[in-house]
């Protein structure tokens, strides 16, 4: 039988389990919210780890009677053990829970408190009156999400993506000068280059990114300082400021007060913003990934136009298939980005008067997208974009079959004469230099010069 010892909270006694450093406001929402496997999510903690140490530091500064040094360095210590991840045991609350995050807000705090006061070795920090000093859960925990959101951008996803970008770079350069069929509406159209059509797939991730960037920017806004309802009751002046500062030193990031804490506190939009431009770049990613396995399809029987790795067996009953895994990975995560676009803009619609009590959910998913994206693009570039290999042969074999090619010809014969020559060859099974030659349109020598694959792109 688990040991326990007694805490209590405004509502009276309660069991905690005495190895652990959780106290009453935990264990009550551990005990009222067994939904889901769904927990906190670990950037959440280290940001609030983060935001609980600044805070210190600022209520050290503005009002340091009541937060003295010691406990100050109680506070910054107990903080360490989050940030290291030896604490991570004792956070173990679900996503489902008040939609304020409080108890999330006050795991913290007990923990850092009981933590503390473990290193002093006496009762030297309180979870209200001292770790959560000029603070109130309607204002920590949505800036701890903007702090999450924006390190999780940083930390997980730029890098994943600029590595995508360096691999296509280095694609374009080893394809120059190799021209190919290109496509519209899944139909053959008119001739590209295949660094071309590389460098499109670049471009939208540059774009992602820099989108991205300028989204980055409203998820640096904090509601901190705003307290319960936004007036900052509570907090000494110009204390969100000193947070901020110190925030800026730790993770590099520009974070600064939100002007506005009404704002601050019941809208998300910032949040929305950014997971648009996250949805924004699953959407090419997907095309992405979608242009690369039409391209692969076959080996025999499909385009063909390029290999990619094969990392593992395709089929437990058709030996030696080999499927493009990565691409169903890479989509079935952006899939899974676009329905917590949905779930977030559901939630961020919400607030009521002062406060947003969707907070949670929309923490979770932000993060969980952030986290597949970045994982999915890392493992999609190591393992499949940087293996692509042109089939050469094959492209060149496609373009000179392809019938569109006689688009370079309606400049000398007209669109019609064009269009008839076109028709002919797919009804009677010619090439279009045999169909304009029958129609009589040009000459053998005037049609090789006038269609030329390489000279259309």
């Amino acid at each position: 039988m688990t040991e326990t010892r007694i805490e209590h909270d405004s509502l009276g006694e309660i069991a905690v389990p005495a190895d652990r450093l959780w106290g009453a406001q935990t264990q009550r929402s551990l005990e009222n919210f067994p939904i889901g496997r769904e927990k906190m999510p670990p950037e959440i903690l280290r940001a609030f780890a983060l935001l609980k140490r600044a805070a210190a530091d600022a209520n050290a500064a503005l009002v340091p009677a009541r937060m003295t040094e010691e406990k100050r360095a109680a506070v910054a210590a107990a903080c360490g053990g989050i940030l290291d991840g030896s604490l991570a045991p004792e956070f173990p609350l679900s996503v489902w829970q008040t939609g304020s995050g409080t108890q999330t807000n006050m795991n913290v705090n007990e923990v850092v408190a009981n933590r503390g006061n473990a290193l002093a070795g006496r009762r030297l920090l309180h979870p209200n009156d001292d770790v959560n000093m000029s603070q109130s859960s309607n204002d920590t925990f949505p800036t701890a999400m903007h702090i999450a959101a924006a390190e999780a951008l940083e930390r997980s996803l730029f890098p994943a993506v600029d590595g995508l970008i360096r691999t296509f770079l280095r694609l374009e350069e080893e394809n120059r000068g190799v021209v190919k069929l290109g496509r519209t509406h899944l139909q053959d159209a008119v001739p590209i280059a295949f660094s071309q059509e590389i460098s499109g797939w670049r471009g939208m991730l540059e774009q992602g990114r820099d989108q991205l960037r300028a989204a980055q920017k409203g998820l640096c806004r904090l509601a901190v300082g705003g307290t319960a309802v936004g007036t900052g009751l509570n907090a000494p002046k110009g204390f969100g400021a000193l947070v901020c500062g110190a925030l800026r030193r730790e993770t590099g990031l520009p974070f600064e007060e939100d002007p506005n804490k009404f704002h601050a506190l019941t809208s998300a939009d910032g949040l929305v913003f950014a997971h648009g431009a996250v949805k924004a770049l699953a959407a090419d990613l997907m095309k992405i990934a979608n242009d690369v396995r039409w391209l692969a399809s076959g080996p025999r029987c499909g385009l063909g136009e390029i290999s990619i790795p094969a990392n593992e067996p395709g089929s437990s009953i058709m030996p030696g298939k080999v499927n493009p895994t990565q691409c169903e990975a890479l989509t079935m995560v952006a899939v899974q980005v676009m329905g917590n676009d949905a779930a977030i803009g559901f939630a961020a619609s919400q607030g009521n008067f002062q406060l947003n009590v969707f907070l949670p959910v929309m923490a979770y998913d932000f993060l969980q997208s952030v986290r597949l994206l970045g994982d999915a693009v890392r493992s999609f570039d190591r393992r499949c974009a940087a293996g692509i290999r042109a089939n050469r042969d094959k492209m060149d074999e496609n373009l000179r079959r392809s019938l569109m090619l006689v688009t370079a010809l309606s400049p000398r014969i007209g669109y019609e004469n064009a269009a008839a020559a076109a028709q002919k060859a797919h009804r009677e099974g010619l090439s279009l230099r045999e169909a304009c030659l029958a129609l009589g349109l040009l000459t053998g020598e005037e049609f090789d010069a006038c269609l030329r694959p390489e000279d259309m792109i």
